[in-house]
Order: structure tokens, then sequence, then C-alpha cells
């Protein structure tokens, strides 16, 4: 069997040992130290967003905001449907209320006309919505963002899945009130886990650090008025990722590149359908995603295993999970349309073009027969 070709493995850059030693050279290597904080000003500096908070992972950067923002038992949470349930899982830490707010097909990202039907139909007025920017494409965010400033409801970025992309020269992110990034192993930087909180507000990421180390007060000794949790990033995990922001546009540009080929690949047939792109926005391309009118993904899916490749069905949308069956909703059909057509592609930037036209040659002989 030929060597298996992943979704989206993580691409090293080669300096992560000269950085990782560093650190075992300091002895940083509990939670925090020097490369923490550098790599916190990486992000800064890319994003131009002013302060940052590294943390364990992205869904503790998520249940941060949620503190940060005083959601409490009950308080509606709007939230994008479509979308991996770290997304949303730590609606419910707070035991606030979900709200699960369909896509729309222009951009397979929340609907601005959905969030607007929401906001009016809530039984009681929504304190927060958290917006994922799905498989590194930006949603509607102007438009969004002026929607929740106009009814007074938080806006939280879940970009976990696009650092690196823009919507009009700004980075994804950076528009709400809070923003989230992740570098699971999967993600366009990897740390192999890790996530970042940032802001506009300073306030927010000082309150966020201080839950974040257990909300330990001001004394010599641990004295403790509040619940915090153990959520801050190691020295070591931080090393990685300062050598993985030295190349992140470069893993941008290549996964761009590699939509391209796919798309020069298989858009003459007729059925085959792209994620779609907003105007003004550029994402980053995290993972070729595409859907089937005709063919069934799951055939396609099989066949490519086959042949040691992975690829993996779009996400199923969280009004459609079990756990929420009976959570707050507004549908329209399009991300369960998704679903059941959709299929992520082979999307690692070390591909190459023949690994593209390989996999494209399979897919063809599905679809042809």
């Amino acid at each position: 069997m030929s060597e298996r070709i992943f979704l989206s493995p993580p691409h090293m850059s080669g300096k992560e040992q000269t950085y990782i030693q560093e650190a075992f050279d300091s002895n940083y290597i509990a939670p925090l130290g020097p490369l923490v904080n550098r790599f916190e000003q990486s992000i800064k500096e890319f994003t131009g967003v002013p302060y940052a908070l590294a943390t364990i992972n992205a869904t503790s950067a998520l249940h941060l905001a949620l503190r940060v923002l005083e959601i409490q038992k009950d308080d509606i949470v709007l939230c994008s449907s479509f979308t991996f349930i770290g997304s949303v899982s730590s609606v419910l830490y707070q035991n606030a209320t979900p709200y699960f707010i369909d896509a729309q097909e222009k951009s397979w990202n929340l609907s601005p006309e959905l969030l607007q039907r929401a906001i009016m139909n809530a039984p009681r007025p929504p304190k927060a919505l958290i917006l994922t920017h799905l498989y590194g494409q930006c949603a509607n965010i102007e438009k969004i963002a002026l929607i929740c400033k106009t009814n007074n409801i938080f806006l939280i970025e879940d970009a976990a899945e696009s650092l690196g992309a823009t919507f009009k020269n700004q980075q994804s992110g950076t528009f709400g009130d809070l923003g989230v990034y992740s570098f699971n192993g999967n993600k366009i930087l990897s740390t192999s886990g890790g996530g970042m909180l940032v802001s506009h507000n300073e306030a927010y990421i000082q309150r966020a650090g201080f839950l974040s180390t257990q909300a330990k007060e001001d004394f010599p000794y641990y004295e403790h008025t509040e619940i915090g949790y153990n959520y801050r990033m190691s020295n070591v995990l931080a090393a990685i990722g300062v050598a993985q922001m030295e190349v992140l546009q470069k893993r941008v540009d290549k996964c761009r590149e590699i939509f391209s080929w796919y798309e020069e690949e298989l858009s003459n047939i007729e059925e085959i359908g792209f994620m779609p792109e907003l105007p003004h926005s550029i994402g980053n391309r995290w993972l070729t995603t595409l859907t089937f009118e005709k063919t069934d993904p799951t055939t396609i899916r099989l066949a490519l295993e086959e042949e040691n490749i992975e690829s993996r069905p779009l996400w199923k949308p969280m009004h459609l999970q079990p756990l929420f069956k009976d959570a707050l909703h507004i549908e329209n059909g399009v991300s369960q349309k998704l679903f059941e057509t959709g299929l992520c592609l082979p999307s690692g930037t070390q591909l190459e073009r023949a690994d593209i036209k390989h996999i494209c040659t399979l897919i063809k002989k599905v679809i042809h027969g």
C-alpha cells in the first residue's frame, strides 16, 4: 500500500527543535515562560490585535471568553450551527442556552438574515454570538458585527480554522469583542495542541489571564475568591508556535495553491461545487471542501480510503446532533444539505501537484463510473 495521504497533517518549519531546545536550556518547561510571550507577540503583530493570551486549546479560550463577558446560567448565546462541537461546548460549561443559526449558501457560514430573525424570535434577549469562520473562510463579518452592535450582543469570533484569512484586509478574529484561534495538530499552524484568545480590550485579556491561572489572588500564598482554570499554554508548545509563525504566510499561500489545483482539475465537472469565497475576503483555504449534487460523497470517501487517502464528511450541523435535539435553532436546510453532499479533501501543505492530480483522477473515476 502506498504511503498514506492525510487530510491535514502538521508541517513543521524546521526550526521548532531549536526553540524547543531553548525552552529546555532555560528550564522553563511548565506553563508560561519567555516563549509564550514571544508566541503571543507574534500573533499580535501578524493580526494587528493589541492583546493576546495563549491557552491550552481553542475550546478553553472560548470558555474564557464567555467567563470574561459574564455569560451565566440560562443566558442565550447565539451560535453557528454548521461547525465543530468545540465551538459551542463552552456554552454548556456555563449552563447557558445555545441558539443555533443555519448557514447561507453564498458563504457556507452563518446567515445574517437568519441571525436577525433569531434575535427577534428569541425568548429573551441574547447576550452573545459565537460566530465560526468555517474551513478558513470568512463569514459575512461586517454585516454580522453590525447586527450584534445594533442589538447590544457581544461578538466572539471562532477563528479556530481561519488564522491568516482576511475580510477587507483585516484578519479574521479581530472584528469582535474577542477572537479565538486554534493550533490543534491538523490546523494551518500547529503546536500539537493550543489556542489563543485575542481582543482589542486590554481588560478582557487581563481578566482571562487571571481566570486561566486558577484565579489566584495577588497574595504570597494561594488565595481564591472564585473558580478559575488551568488553561495556560506551556512554554514548550509555545516554542513550536514561534517557529510555525515564521512560515504561516507560506502555509496560507500553499493551501490556496492546493485549492487552485483541485479547482483546475474538477471545476469542469458540472455536479461539483466548491466552498465559495465572499467578495472582499481572502480565505486561508485550510481545507479544500466541495459538494457533489449527484454522486454520494460516501462512495468517493471510501474509494479514496481504499487508496490510503484520508477524506472527511463536512461538519454535521449542531442542530442535528443528538446532544442538542431540544435546543433552540433556526434553519433553512443549507447546512444539512452541505453535510449530506459535501467532502473535505486532503489539503496538507506538503502535497504536490501530482498528489492532487492522483486524488482527482480517483474522484473522476467514481463519478464517471
